[in-house]
């Protein structure tokens, strides 16, 4: 039986290398082009079991060239990259045709993967793979910004779930862009042209529950009148969006429960059984399956809720994007009448260094602040810093607890020191020097902490703790903190 035979497309000659070495090892025979027109000659010839091909290609768009290739060679996987790494691109690249998108720089072991996966997939599979178009238009906006690879992972769960209308649940930390994700499987899928409608559930008083959701009939004097529509019926032929259900009264949690249970719902005060058509987009901040555990979330909606479940990554954690973000917004700000702002480079490493407890949302309002109350062109480091330095001081204390909450510091400082004196009274022995001990345990992981923010400079930790440099230094002696050194072997400054 002849080996399968990889096509290969890319108008860089390095990428080509890689690929025919990498798959020819794997076993598989290798032909490559920096020609659009030289691929399609071997398509219309018969040749190949797989095509690779670039979306920029000098002579034809890839992305054009995918559905030519469905039609002629239905029988023929394509995988698509791309170096632009964009939702848009994903979506497109799915709803052509293409067995599957992969972004540059790519993993090559990922890559011969997908390779391996491809050339094995039985035919009846792919039936149908591209019987959507995507959403046309002139200049497509951008709904989502990032090329990290968990963002790339969430571009094409996306793309993959264009087709369908499978129930989500997006989970994340707030101001991660839970609703950004939620519309963008809106615009994408196969009901974005009936209506997005978005309600927070947990903001429902629960009073108000069943019509809010499902509607109200309404008489006048006693005889029949109009009625009020909710939310169900007002997203019919579209998604409703049930943001921040892990809030969600016991009431609301049944009903809801009811209606993906049974697909039909009826109106406060109503008995005609009413047709669900919708589909459902749940989001959460919050840990379920702690929630589950309490009791305070049904365990049965968790489960037809989470069919596909969505994780959003917090801005901490995909901190090679917050450059691309911090320019989105600045260049949002420009579109809306503000002046044109760019960031230095200590600029843009001062922002990367940040933990952003609000994620995209806090960094969003921030260039936006920025954008209005600094006149300067260009954004210095030393801007960023002093904005930065001023929002520490405006956030009060707080710790993330499991569910991901925040506590005030003082609430978890209290219950702490309860469980001390507890344990304490138990065993007989009265606590001592017990100032000075919790002082010590608060400051040490303060002043550590706040000397990893600023890369070991205790000038700027000394600014950010609001204490002279030489109090600093006596504090870090005293105890015993371990001090970052440069790579000169002095410390930091």
């Amino acid at each position: 039986m002849p080996l399968p035979t990889i096509l290969v497309a890319d108008d860089d000659r390095s990428i080509r290398t890689v690929l025919s070495q990498a798959l020819g090892r794997a076993g598989y025979q290798v032909r490559t082009t920096a020609s659009a027109a030289t691929l399609w000659q071997w398509i219309e010839e018969g040749e190949g079991n797989l095509v690779i091909t670039d979306v920029m290609m000098p002579d034809e768009n890839g992305l054009d060239l995918v559905p030519r290739i469905r039609k002629a060679r239905p029988d023929l996987r394509i995988l698509v990259m791309s170096a632009q790494s964009t939702l848009v691109t994903a979506v497109k690249a799915t709803q052509r045709g293409a067995f599957e998108y992969l972004p540059k720089p790519f993993d090559l072991t990922e890559l011969l993967s997908v390779v391996d996966r491809a050339v094995s997939t039985p035919q009846q599979m792919l039936a149908g793979a591209a019987s959507q178009s995507a959403p046309s238009s002139a200049e497509e906006p951008m709904p989502l910004t990032g090329r990290s690879a968990a963002m790339q992972d969430i571009y094409r769960m996306i793309a993959r779930l264009t087709t369908s209308d499978l129930t989500v649940m997006i989970t994340g930390e707030s101001g991660t862009g839970k609703e950004l994700v939620a519309k963008a499987l809106h615009d994408y899928g196969q009901r974005r042209t009936g209506p997005f409608v978005a309600v927070n559930v947990a903001a429902i008083p629960r009073e108000q529950i069943e019509a809010e959701l499902f509607g109200q009939e309404r008489s006048a004097n006693g005889l029949a009148g109009t009625r009020s529509s909710g939310r169900f019926e007002q997203a019919a032929g579209g998604t409703l969006f049930l943001d921040e259900v892990g809030d969600m009264s016991p009431e609301a949690q049944t009903r809801v429960l009811r209606v993906l249970q049974e697909g039909e719902f009826t109106t406060a005060g109503g008995r005609q059984p009413i047709r669900s058509n919708v589909r459902i987009i749940a989001s959460t901040h919050r840990d379920l399956h702690q929630a589950i555990r309490d009791g305070s979330f049904r365990e049965d909606l968790f489960y037809r809720l989470n069919v596909v479940p969505i994780r959003i990554p917090p801005l901490r954690e995909r901190t090679e994007d917050i450059p691309l973000l911090a320019r989105h917004f600045l260049s949002q700000c420009n579109e809306e009448g503000q002046a044109p702002r760019s960031l230095t480079d200590d600029a843009i490493m001062r922002l990367q260094a940040w933990r952003w407890p609000g994620n995209v949302r806090e960094l969003e309002n921030l260039m936006r602040r920025i954008s209005v109350l600094y006149p300067h062109d260009v954004i210095s480091g030393a801007v960023i810093e002093a904005e930065l330095s001023e929002a520490s001081r405006q956030r009060p204390l707080s710790v993330v607890a499991h569910d991901e909450e925040e506590e005030p510091f003082s609430v978890v400082v209290e219950r702490h020191l309860r469980k001390y004196f507890t344990a304490a009274e138990e065993n007989g022995v009265p606590p001592t020097a017990l100032h000075e001990r919790v002082i010590a345990e608060i400051e040490r992981p303060l002043i550590r902490l706040t000397l990893d923010a600023t890369r070991g400079n205790q000038i700027r930790a000394a600014a950010m703790l609001g204490v002279n440099r030489n109090t600093l230094r006596k504090r870090i002696k005293d105890l015993e903190i371990p001090v970052t050194k440069g790579s000169s072997g002095r410390e930091a400054v």
